[in-house]
């Protein structure tokens, strides 16, 4: 019997901490809980998307930008900001940072606790990168033969008999440092794409969605205010467009019914002739 007993309280404790676990799950699907394993040879970018409502938006840019500024330019610089009011009140911004590769997983992890405390939600994420070591393997090794072929030409040139073999070897020699020169670009590019990480935060105004049950009801929500939005939106257009003239109308017509009726009745009075004498 105290089996079933216990056996009854852990069931009812396992479905009373069932929603917290399924709303837990879906944060990590929604990207919550991103946790890119650093790579080395590949450069990483950082794209989040955030939706919330849009009177907080521009406070959860700020504290995002303020974020940056504390880290200092050598770790985290703002490159890029926008802030976008449409005709219906719909907000929508970015803020894009160039970061020190070795905190932008944490930071992107303090952007989205600044969106929740906004009452907001991560909407999208997406970290792609870039594998810079084909490329830097290819131009080192490219580097290193121009070197040697370089080497060569100079060591040709110093027991050249005719004036024309002088002349390709210089050419020769000439094309080598072209190729070191490119080589070396090519290898500094790759050291800056692995130098900086690039992140951009995107905000769009919205209802937030705390679980995926909520999502039909929030739909509804947005359709009912999207419609609403609409109808009052249409009216005052209307309003807009003929109020003006309805309003001459009626003070023409109010005019009519004061002065111009009595007016009319005693011009007529007066144009007709008078009646026959007996």
């Amino acid at each position: 019997m105290k089996r079933w007993i216990v056996a009854a309280l852990l069931l009812a404790t396992a479905c009373s901490k069932g929603p917290d676990h399924v709303d837990e799950d879906r944060r990590e699907e929604a990207g919550l809980g991103v946790d890119v394993t650093a790579a080395p040879g590949v450069a990483f970018r950082y794209d989040y998307s955030f939706r919330l409502p849009a009177g907080h938006i521009a406070g959860a840019q700020e504290a995002h930008a303020q974020a940056c500024e504390r880290l200092g330019v050598t770790r985290c610089r703002i490159t890029g900001m926008t802030y976008n009011v449409g005709d219906d009140r719909d907000v929508d911004g970015s803020l894009s940072f160039a970061l020190e590769p070795s905190i932008a997983r944490a930071f992107g992890r303090e952007g989205i606790a600044v969106i929740e405390k906004s009452d907001g939600m991560l909407s999208s994420a997406e970290i792609s990168g870039t594998d810079t070591t084909p490329a830097s393997a290819a131009a080192a090794a490219g580097q290193q033969a121009a070197k040697a072929d370089g080497s060569a030409a100079q060591g040709d040139l110093a027991a050249a008999g005719s004036a024309s073999e002088r002349a390709e070897l210089l050419r020769q020699r000439a094309e080598a440092k072209a190729r070191e020169r490119a080589a070396a670009a090519s290898i500094a590019e790759q050291r800056t794409l692995l130098a900086s990480t690039p992140m951009m935060f995107r905000y769009v105004s919205g209802t937030a969605l705390r679980s995926f049950g909520e999502a039909p009801l929030a739909r509804a929500a947005d359709n009912a205010l999207a419609s609403t939005r609409w109808v009052l939106t249409a009216i005052l257009w209307v309003i807009a467009t003929l109020g003006p003239p309805l309003v001459v109308l009626t003070l023409l017509w109010l005019a009519w019914r004061r002065v111009g009726q009595s007016w009319w009745r005693r011009l007529t009075d007066a144009s007709s002739p008078p009646p026959p004498s007996a």
